[in-house]
């Protein structure tokens, strides 16, 4: 399996060659290791090889992983899960950026329990399959959406995230990051800030980044199969 920088570079590589095959610069695309399940000594680690975003699904653990390592200040911190109105507040107040935004109730309550110095940067959950197990606003709310989160002040609209149902045949698979990539460009004519279309994962990781991703999130690849 190889050590942790091992793995962290071959998965920066693939990255690297994807983004060439796709005609992009290398350095377009970032890598989010994503840690959920996994002890803080693994975070250190990758941190100890070069990385510095990561990306957490569950908030008492992100949180917790977050205080015991706020000596290494330079870690940009992702939540990437479901987000409960029950449990904005520490997310307001610990993390870095939220993927995960499907409504404005969320958003409004981030923005009011977060601080005004430092703005949270959001990007918006697409559930562009419109797949009944997941979250996510569909393509015809992201305007709207993108609308409301623009005009809060303590946070900054960054971009776009989806998980794309997992399809037998790659053209449809295309076909729907595509059509996030069609999105995000339409999103990005509006509000020149709106730089991150997070998708992809191990799995779907040289598709999504042919077809414009520009944050990936991979987790077992580094980090080995979840318990």
């Amino acid at each position: 399996m190889g050590t942790i920088a091992e793995r962290l570079k071959i998965a920066l590589k693939t990255i690297e060659q994807s983004a060439c095959e796709a005609n992009r610069p290398a350095n377009s695309v970032k890598l989010l290791a994503v840690t959920k399940t996994k002890p803080v000594s693994d975070i250190v680690q990758a941190y100890e090889a070069g990385h510095r975003l990561f990306g957490e699904n569950y908030v008492q653990e992100g949180v917790d992983k977050i205080q015991q390592l706020k000596a290494l200040n330079d870690i940009e911190w992702h939540f990437i899960g479901p987000l409960q109105s029950n449990k904005t507040r520490p997310v307001a107040e610990n993390f870095d950026w939220v993927h995960s935004i499907d409504r404005l109730k969320i958003a409004q309550r981030l923005n009011d329990q977060r601080s005004a110095h430092k703005r949270l940067n959001i990007c918006i959950q697409v559930n562009i399959d419109n797949e009944a197990s997941k979250a996510g606003a569909s393509l015809s709310e992201v305007e709207s959406l993108a609308a409301h989160i623009s005009k809060l002040p303590n946070l900054t609209l960054r971009g776009l995230m989806t998980i794309p149902k997992v399809q037998e045949d790659l053209n449809l698979q295309r076909q729907s990051l595509l059509a996030m990539s069609k999105c995000f460009a339409q999103l990005q004519t509006k509000y020149p800030q709106i730089d991150t279309l997070s998708m992809g994962m191990s799995s779907d990781m040289p598709l999504a980044i042919e077809c414009g991703s520009t944050m990936v999130r991979v987790g077992s690849a580094i980090f080995g199969a979840r318990q």
